[in-house]
């Protein structure tokens, strides 16, 4: 019976995702392996977990630009240096587990877990493959401490894969497979029922709009894009997820009320049909995470992104709009001008569609697994 262990953190649902996706093939493709999912930071120090995760998500919510400088100076200097000592001790606790659990695989889907395991098979306490999954689309220099132990690195696009190299990895522990997206991304679903499940006009374009859940980073631009939407578009039908934020879902509902446009729009604090809502869609308006933006690749949606985190969600801003699959909407932009050209200039939107084929992966899990199980 092969043994392997998913290390995941709680910073960002992503990683979690992405972990997930993981686990679920290995489970339903590899009977004779036991897996295991964990939160690393969690089970080394629930003090330090709590209290990390709680400055993530304040800074990044409160103070975004602080969250940049942080992510920015990580990768050298001081800070990289105090993270890398930092993970080093952590790790001496995790070595219990492991010695307990004895894998014959882990796989990290963030820099703690790899860091951790990495260090510990440089101090020979260890001797298990460790496997690494990028869930951004650009590269950052905490994934790649004592790069050496790390088996193989699993990385979202061909760009990383040469920053990679140019930094000294090994090319042949670089594979270039994607994100690992969960299953219900590569199924067929039945438009048709969907559409009549939302009471939605099938002859009216569909735009899913994510408003930013608990952090309601960017209120003003949020809301502004969701009003234009809204009061500007007869020929448009929107569903918005407003997740844990019951300040954005009251905003939502009220800029519908007063468009009267209750008939055109639903609004959700939380939905399970993620999948379902993008094959219906012909726009998805999101801020650049890693997860979200792969899941609207392997969907083929065209995206608009708003608020992006400085730092990694900025880069991956970046990457999908120098790859045409998407439109960065700042803050001095023309909002009403630039929907205008996406929703009604069907050439645009297609085009976009079209260039999304050239960089999703929508097998990530099953060649990740192919690679690491073989």
């Amino acid at each position: 019976m092969k043994k392997v262990i998913i290390f995941y953190a709680s910073y960002g649902g992503g990683h979690l995702s992405a972990a997930k996706s993981i686990e679920n093939y290995i489970v339903k493709n590899y009977r004779d392996t036991e897996v295991e999912l964990i939160d690393c930071m969690k089970y080394v120090n629930k003090t330090i977990e709590k209290v990390s995760t709680t400055a993530y998500k304040e800074m990044a919510k409160k103070m975004p630009w602080a969250w940049g400088k942080i992510y920015s100076n990580s990768q050298k200097g001081t800070l990289a240096h105090i993270s890398s000592k930092a993970n080093s001790f952590m790790a001496i606790k995790l070595l219990k587990l492991l010695r307990e659990k004895k894998p014959d695989i882990v796989i990290s889907t963030h820099p703690f877990g790899t860091q951790m395991c990495n260090y510990l098979k440089r101090k020979k306490k260890v001797n298990f493959k460790i496997a690494t999954i990028l869930t951004d689309f650009k590269s950052h220099d905490q994934w790649l401490i004592d790069s050496a132990y790390t088996d193989y690195f699993f990385v979202s696009n061909t760009e990383m894969q040469r920053e990679l190299k140019e930094k000294n990895i090994d090319e042949n522990k670089v594979i270039v497979t994607g994100i690992p997206v969960r299953e219900e991304f590569l199924q067929n679903h039945n438009r048709e029922q969907i559409i009549n499940d939302l009471n939605f006009d099938n002859n009216k374009k569909t735009v899913l709009f994510f408003g930013g859940g608990e952090f309601g980073l960017g209120k003003e631009m949020t809301l502004n894009v969701f009003e234009c939407l809204v009061k500007s578009f007869t020929n448009v039908q929107v569903i918005a997820i407003s997740g844990k934020n019951e300040s954005m879902k009251n905003s939502f509902t009220k800029i519908v009320q007063d468009n009267l446009k209750e008939n055109d729009v639903r609004i959700f604090e939380y939905t399970d049909k993620v999948a379902e809502y993008m094959s219906i869609s012909d726009l998805v308006i999101t801020k650049p995470g890693g997860l979200t933006s792969s899941e609207s690749l392997v969907s083929h949606l065209p995206m608009v992104l708003i608020n992006p985190i400085p730092g990694q969600e900025e880069e991956n801003a970046h990457f999908l709009e120098s790859k045409k699959v998407a439109k960065w909407l700042k803050k001095d932009d023309d909002v009403n001008f630039i929907l205008n050209i996406l929703i009604n200039d069907d050439a645009v939107l297609n085009n976009m569609r079209e260039h999304t084929y050239l960089i999703a992966k929508p097998n990530a899990s099953e060649n990740i697994c192919k690679i690491i199980m073989h």
